[in-house]
């Protein structure tokens, strides 16, 4: 092995060590029942908040769990997402960016446990520990199973179109490995979260390159014919402006029926059937399609860390009046 390969190897090894330690830091600064003494209900209060609007729409637990991702893989986990654009100011908001613009949904229930929240507690709770916790209430809801998750997390003042570098529908498996390797998360983790697209729906312009103009004017021969024939009638030519469920199964579940999905070559996004293109990955997707219970317990802690990404604590940001909003 040359010194060149040797000492980068050796470089990799530590940025994910230091990355690994930074990580650990900042969940060893959150901590669980934060606010048993300041606002011993805020979590019952988010939790029904969320429990009414999922209820009534179960496509909002999909909607809450990434914004809970988006929020936290762009600047961390500091409720950043929430900012409106501010119209006339300089800049635009991570709202604007493509990735997020005219998508995101359930902002408004995060934005009625705020509300309720300062009225019990005014000026205690954070918007981001309201969103970790609606992501895991929203977990239960159409997954059936939970988890604790620390708390104390405070919210930042900024929120800029340009820091918006999110893994996409079209990633590759090289692509969405480093993605997440840069912000500590492991390759383990990217699968488990992944799990995630078992819910919600996406709009057709996301597959319109699978089912039409694959290598020109072709359909993706990764996709199952039977799959591809159903997506082509939800999702005609030129009527892209339609949604369709990301998993045509049990679209308002949560569960493993993705990793039979990635399995039958079923899924929407080229980015999911990527899972299979390394044997360590393809293996956990056939785990995860077998064992239901490794996978909720590998989703639930991969929840729990990617929550503790780039938090700020102590005397850090702010608690925000409303969430949409700086104070």
């Amino acid at each position: 092995m040359s010194k060149v390969v040797s000492g980068f190897l050796k470089f990799t090894f530590l940025a994910i060590i230091l990355m690994a330690f930074d990580r650990s830091e900042a969940q060893g600064l959150l901590k669980m029942g934060f606010y048993r003494t300041t606002c011993p209900t805020a979590e019952q209060i988010v939790r029904d908040t969320v429990n009414k609007a999922v209820t009534a729409n179960p496509g909002m637990a999909a909607g809450i769990i990434r914004l809970y991702f988006h929020d936290c893989f762009v600047r961390g986990c500091d409720a950043s997402l929430l900012l409106k654009p501010v119209r006339g100011s300089e800049g635009e908001s991570e709202q604007d960016s493509l990735a997020n613009a005219g998508t995101l949904r359930g902002l408004e229930i995060i934005d009625q446990a705020k509300a309720r929240l300062e009225a019990k507690c005014p000026n205690t709770v954070s918007c981001a520990d309201i969103l970790a916790f609606a992501a895991r209430d929203s977990t239960n809801i159409v997954g059936g199973f939970s988890y604790d998750i620390p708390s104390g997390r405070r919210d930042g003042r900024v929120s800029n179109i340009n820091d918006v570098h999110l893994p996409g529908p079209h990633s590759d498996l090289d692509t969405l490995k480093s993605s997440f390797v840069e912000k500590g998360l492991s390759v383990r983790d990217l699968v488990a979260l992944s799990g995630a697209h078992s819910i919600g729906r996406a709009g057709c312009n996301s597959v319109v390159s699978r089912l039409y103009f694959f290598n020109g004017n072709g359909t993706d021969p990764s996709l199952d014919p039977k799959y591809a024939t159903i997506l082509k009638r939800k999702c005609p030519k030129r009527q892209l402006s339609r949604k369709t469920e990301l998993d045509l199964v049990t679209p308002n579940r949560l569960d493993n029926q993705y990793y039979r999905n990635i399995k039958q070559q079923r899924v929407l996004f080229s980015s999911d059937e990527a899972l299979v293109d390394s044997t360590i990955t393809a293996k956990m997707v056939t785990n995860y399609a077998k064992n239901p219970t490794a996978w909720r317990k590998d989703f639930a802690a991969a929840m729990v860390r990617l929550g503790s990404l780039d938090v700020l604590t102590g005397t850090r940001g702010e608690i925000r009046k409303k969430c949409g909003a700086v104070n």
